[in-house]
């Protein structure tokens, strides 16, 4: 026979859980963050995300009005220095603006996203001005990305030509394949050129023009 208290808890009651009226299951409120527990929360997600210091910051502000901040020894909350926290981390390389500014602008250009798209995405990511600068795609790296894009969406080149349709079907295509190639970041100059191109080889040797002047050969 077993002796001892019985467990109040009912069969198949998962852990951090409170039954509500009607039996509801309902999760109990996290604990108010300790100055402690809030630098572990930046380390935690710093190791599994790629990021900025200023997306760090939101997170652990968001934290603390989900969560609050625990008491004082005289009850009072706690006082985090939440920026001097951040800034601790990126000395420390934990967090690298400069990283995440080279890492996405490489991805979003390998994905056939242009220029635009690119300073769009770092400014909201919140890496400064100088960065997005130093990582903006160059010219035969934007117009990489713009063949990539045409070929992704199957338009000029790399689609189904429209010889055989009547102009003003033929009109609506090339404008709404302009407006998806603008949409995905790319300076109209580049997207006439890709449309207008009468084959991939001639966007090829449009591409081949820029990477000579700059000195690359990268393939796309």
């Amino acid at each position: 026979m077993v002796s001892g208290k019985a467990n109040s808890s009912s069969p198949g009651r998962m852990a951090g859980e409170d039954r509500g009226p009607g039996g509801r299951r309902e999760k109990r409120a996290k604990p108010p963050l300790t100055e402690a527990k809030l630098r572990d929360l930046a380390l935690h997600y710093a190791a599994r995300f790629a990021s900025t210091g200023a997306r760090l910051e939101v997170y652990l502000l968001r934290k603390i009005r989900e969560r609050g901040l625990a008491e004082d020894g005289d009850g009072r909350p706690t006082q985090v220095d939440v920026p001097a926290l951040v800034a601790r981390l990126v000395e420390l390389g934990y967090v690298d603006d400069d990283a995440y500014a080279r890492m996405r602008a490489r991805d979003l250009g390998a994905r056939g996203y242009g220029a635009r798209r690119v300073e769009e995405t770092l400014r909201h990511a919140g890496v400064g001005e100088g960065l997005r600068r130093q990582h903006a795609p160059g010219e035969a790296a934007s117009r990489r990305a713009a063949a990539l894009m045409a070929q992704k969406k199957r338009l000029g080149p790399f689609g189904t030509q429209a010889e055989g349709l009547a102009p003003l079907s033929q009109r609506k295509a090339h404008e709404k394949a302009v407006a998806a190639m603008l949409r995905a970041g790319h300076q109209y100059e580049h997207v006439k050129a890709v449309l207008a191109a009468r084959s991939s080889a001639e966007v090829e040797e449009w591409i081949a023009e820029a990477q000579e002047a700059e000195g690359t050969d990268e393939q796309w």
